[in-house]
């Protein structure tokens, strides 16, 4: 497989090696509608021909190569997650396919709601760890217990002045609009006023304690501003 080049990062590509085309077609029309970016080969030497994606759904009976096979050699050259999807549900079978490298197994025939369901699990146990501490300066926030400190003294947010400042916190410098906040910290859907936001970033202020720590694009929306000290994640 090739390094994938191209298209857009945040679209999750899926790769469907198959040579029933009926279940082909099936399968990526189901998993475009699903929001994911498919498409489909019939035969190994395809497969490994093919631009490495994000996930390989891999019927382990073609007609070229061993589905086992493709499995090893997708797994020596990608960190994919792989799926194979066959008619083969003896243990062996499995046992074989997982040590070689796959990341979970399903046998057919299965419903699209569950290989959905297998995709989205086998992308969350390969999506890197997000850190728990970030840190802006004298700013350091704890994302798994919420707590705040500055220069080492506890600061006591609610929950959506804590929202907001996990947004700017996240990208420090980057201008944050306040759309993009309020769906964040309030609602992904959130369709009220933005002036709302302005009382609490008041009182985050306030809170905080340092002067142009949050500070306001006229415009634009809100950013971290420069302050003593480097941003660090651990």
């Amino acid at each position: 497989m090739n390094a994938r080049t191209g298209g857009d990062p945040e679209v999750t590509r899926v790769l469907v090696v198959e040579d029933d085309r009926g279940i082909a077609e099936s399968l990526v029309r189901g998993l475009r509608q699903a929001g994911y970016e498919a498409a489909s080969v019939g035969t190994g030497r395809a497969a490994l021909a093919a631009s490495t994606p994000d996930v390989v759904l891999l019927d382990l009976g073609l007609p070229d190569i061993d589905g086992v096979e493709v499995c090893r050699r997708v797994r020596a050259r990608s960190d994919a997650a792989i799926i194979a999807v066959t008619a083969r549900g003896e243990e062996a079978d499995r046992v074989v396919a997982l040590d070689e490298g796959a990341d979970d197994y399903l046998v057919k025939p299965f419903g699209l709601a569950e290989l959905l369901a297998r995709v989205r699990a086998v992308l969350r146990r390969r999506r890197p760890a997000e850190p728990e501490i970030l840190r802006h300066g004298p700013l350091t926030l704890d994302l798994r217990t919420r707590q705040v400190s500055v220069d080492g003294r506890a600061v006591a947010l609610t929950p959506k002045e804590f929202g907001i400042l996990e947004c700017l916190a996240a990208d420090p410098g980057r201008v944050v609009s306040r759309q993009q906040i309020l769906e964040q910290a309030w609602d992904a859907h959130w369709y009220g006023p933005t002036k709302v936001l302005d009382v609490h970033v008041a009182a985050l202020r306030r809170k905080l304690g340092v002067p142009g720590l949050v500070e306001t694009v006229y415009g634009q929306g809100f950013r971290l501003g420069a302050v003593e000290g480097s941003r660090e994640r651990s």
